[in-house]
């Protein structure tokens, strides 16, 4: 073995060692930048279910029929939109009897919020049905 050989590296060595080493470094740094991001939207949606489950229990006595709310929460980051219509049967059966307007009734419920610039993966809808009895249901419906 001749002592030039044994003496180091090659620049050519180095410089391929580097530039596995900057590949590397750009695909970790990639990956934890995605993951970050991953975490934030994954926060930010449980942060608006929470919230969405608030509003509803906190709106829960204004169920009373045809209602249109909307508002923002935390300083405008949420936006959200409340809708409470009475439910309608998608095959309406023949009534022989008359319905008594006192009897409880189902309502339709949806929220929809939604965050940041509004994406797919920035939104989030609910939808329920509530019973309202009569003490709920406004007078005469």
């Amino acid at each position: 073995m001749s002592a030039r050989r044994a003496a180091g590296f090659t620049l050519i060595e180095i410089l391929v060692a580097f530039a596995v080493l900057a590949l590397g470094l750009t695909l970790l740094l990639g990956s934890l930048s995605r993951a970050s991001l991953q975490l934030r939207q994954g926060g930010d949606a449980g942060r608006a279910a929470l919230l969405a489950q608030s509003l509803l229990d906190e709106h829960l006595v204004l169920l009373q029929g045809p209602l249109q709310q909307a508002g923002t929460l935390e300083n405008g980051r949420y936006q959200w939109r409340l809708a409470v219509t009475p439910w309608q049967d998608p095959q309406p059966h023949k009534r022989e009897t008359p319905v008594d307007p006192l009897a409880a009734r189902l309502l339709h419920v949806q929220l929809d919020m939604q965050w940041g610039d509004g994406g797919p993966q920035q939104q989030l809808h609910v939808a329920s049905l509530r019973l309202a009895t009569p003490s709920r249901l406004e007078p005469g419906q």
